[in-house]
């Protein structure tokens, strides 16, 4: 259920961002699509269904947005810029969460939704403790977010790996194989959750806003917090199918 409130939040953040540059169809539309595959993956969680139902969702809402685009324009100069808004934002804020709901149907899914969560989490805080402590001359070279600094990139990938290597350790039987292979796993994971708040800071700047919104006090809206865990959880969802 939180992957549901967690994509009608992002989702209404995303849009506000976008409505500044874009033309966008209307509001209810979009919200109501971006949610629907995350309220399916809440729904096949509890129910025991296919994850599948969570495909075929998206793919449902995205045709219906097109199809009101095509039965209710009466201009088109910006149907481009509809269509490619409304799936950015249920792709973005509606889908990628459902990732989440989806490793509910392993056996060992305590286990794993509680590391994916620790690797996503500690790779931002150490990235920011190591840029604090280490980052002043070493800033600037990723354009799209300045303040990003070396020793805070080099610290998210530390704070991920060992927390992979902790789980290995604790759970051998879930997070199973060598420690190679556990570190290969933080290292991507790691990279994707960096590359997921780069991508953030690229839409914020692109349409010249600060924050996502003012939700949460000191970290700005939803987005802002969540932008890192909407990337990787797919990438950390087909990573413990192929690997665990």
């Amino acid at each position: 259920m939180l992957a549901f409130i967690a994509a009608l939040l992002a989702g209404r953040e995303l849009y506000n961002l976008l409505k500044n540059k874009f033309a966008l169809q209307a509001r209810p539309l979009v919200l109501i699509s971006t949610v629907v595959p995350a309220l399916a993956g809440a729904v096949c969680s509890f129910l025991g269904c296919s994850p599948h139902f969570i495909d075929y969702s998206f793919i449902f809402v995205l045709l219906l947005c097109m199809a009101y685009e095509v039965l209710s324009a009466n201009s088109f100069e910006n149907s481009a810029s509809h269509l490619i808004s409304s799936s950015f934002i249920v792709l973005y804020a509606g889908y990628l969460p459902s990732f989440v709901s989806r490793m509910t149907f392993h056996e060992h899914s305590r286990e794993f939704i509680a590391f994916f969560f620790l690797m996503v989490c500690l790779c931002d805080s150490v990235a920011w403790f190591s840029g604090v402590l280490f980052g002043k001359n070493n800033k600037g070279f990723i354009k799209a977010s300045p303040n990003k600094s070396v020793a805070g990139f080099f610290g998210g990938f530390a704070g991920t790996m060992l927390t992979g290597v902790i789980a290995h350790k604790l759970f051998p039987e879930v997070f199973t194989g060598s420690i190679i292979k556990i570190l290969i796993f933080g290292f991507f994971v790691a990279f994707v959750a960096i590359i997921g708040d780069l991508v953030e800071s690229v839409i914020k700047r692109s349409v010249e806003i600060k924050d996502s919104g003012s939700l949460i006090p000191g970290r700005g809206g939803v987005l802002d917090s969540i932008d890192s865990i909407l990337f990787v959880a797919p990438v950390y969802y087909f990573g413990i199918n192929f690997l665990f």
